[in-house]
């Protein structure tokens, strides 16, 4: 699902809304979201699940084509961890399988 798709959505199941309200909603909210972890916050959203920031150490790589070690500095990096209901209800969902055209 992208932003636009759940901006489509709220619009449809929200009709007081237009879809330009929305879409500023949706912005407005992952806007919030980016700039809280940017910060060093934690985010939870109870039912769903977590965000935090996590630290990457520096380690030592390797360039492909060279062969040549590479040291690849240290990363701060957007982890997610889902909720026991978000866990409870995707485990609950019956696999959609891909029918192969003969």
């Amino acid at each position: 699902m992208t932003r636009s798709d759940l901006a489509a959505l709220l619009a449809d199941r929200f009709p007081q809304l237009t879809q330009r309200d929305t879409e500023f909603a949706v912005k407005t909210i992952l806007d919030a979201m980016s700039d809280a972890l940017a910060r060093g916050h934690r985010i939870e959203i109870r039912g769903f699940g977590s965000f935090q920031v996590n630290r990457r150490p520096p380690r030592m790589g390797r360039n492909p084509r060279s062969g040549e070690q590479v040291l690849i500095p240290e990363k701060l990096v957007p982890h997610f961890k889902p909720g026991k209901a978000l866990r409870e209800a995707v485990d609950a969902q019956p696999p959609k399988t891909e029918l192969a055209d003969d």
